[in-house]
């Protein structure tokens, strides 16, 4: 069991690497298709039609290998994932054609050699039978997919027009001529289209128009009267505070603000102000200049002057 269990934890070790280096390659052929992309829309805008028909089949090749790498990826994340079944004599079904397929491509993929390694590691985990029908796959347990994509054969016709169409549209270059412009007239029938839907949209509601008038209409002065003012309609103070939002200390916060007075009096106050109020009235009562005469006594004291 000891020698079984080395070569399992090698296998993983080898398709972690596999993982890391696969991504890479990816990124790097995805660098270079972009690159290429340019040139080939350069190609057709100059009109060198058949030399980019030719070039176009380089970037095919390239868009299936990464698509070939990405499969071959998710088998090695597979594998990694079912690790436990690789402790078995005999390749379990769920991993057959993972396995397989990974000892069918792993030699035809260039630029990954820890994929080497993982395929001479499943060679010997399963013998040279195995090894033998996962080559040649005469059992075709290995992925259609796959396969197709590690086929040495020119590219369909059809596929070569359809990749520079594509090419063109994504660099808008009226390729073939005249396709521009048939794309920009769809696109405006589109739009044309949408705004005629929208009108008969509007069309089938016969009161829209009474609404508008309705919504047009000035308020009378009742009206007015009774609609409510909104509440910013008042000044605004500059100070605003923000309250605090509430946590499971305290769930229900209030702000408190330094230094604000109690605006309830307590019984100190009260009586200040009372006796406040009674001194004033005597006050007003005696006035500045002493007691305020009536009358009469203004009568006598013009009598005297008189005399």
């Amino acid at each position: 069991m000891a020698p079984s269990s080395t070569l399992i934890n090698k296998i993983k070790v080898q398709l972690k690497l596999s993982i890391s280096r696969l991504r890479m390659v990816q990124q790097k052929d995805s660098a270079l298709a972009k690159q290429s992309r340019r040139s080939m829309a350069q190609l057709l805008e100059q009109g060198k039609d058949e030399s980019a028909r030719i070039r176009v089949e380089n970037i095919i090749r390239s868009d299936m290998n990464t698509e070939l790498l990405e499969i071959i990826e998710l088998y090695c994340e597979l594998l990694i994932a079912r690790a436990g079944l690789l402790e078995a004599k005999e390749c379990d079904p769920g991993l057959e054609e993972a396995v397989k397929s990974i000892i069918f491509a792993a030699p035809k993929i260039e630029g990954v050699k820890e994929l080497t390694l993982v395929r001479a590691l499943l060679a010997e985990k399963y013998g040279k039978e195995f090894t033998l029908a996962a080559m040649e796959n005469s059992d075709g347990k290995v992925s259609p997919r796959v396969a197709s994509r590690l086929k040495v054969e020119p590219p369909e016709k059809q596929l070569v027009e359809d990749y520079l169409a594509t090419i063109a549209e994504a660099y808008n270059v009226d390729w073939p001529r005249g396709a521009k412009a048939r794309r920009e007239a769809e696109a405006a029938g589109t739009a044309g289209n949408g705004e005629d839907e929208a009108d008969d949209d509007e069309d089938d509601d016969p009161s829209g128009g009474q609404k508008v008038k309705a919504a047009e209409a000035p308020m009378t002065t009742e009206a007015l009267s009774r609609a409510t003012p909104p509440r910013d309609m008042g000044p605004k103070s500059p100070i605003s505070v923000n309250p605090p939002s509430p946590s499971t200390d305290n769930v229900r916060p209030k702000v408190n603000l330094p230094g604000t007075p109690d605006l309830k009096p307590n019984k100190k106050m009260a009586d200040a102000a009372k006796s406040k109020a009674v001194n004033g009235d005597k006050k007003a009562e005696v006035g500045p200049g002493g007691k305020i005469p009536d009358v009469d006594e203004l009568t006598k004291r013009f009598a005297q002057l008189k005399r």
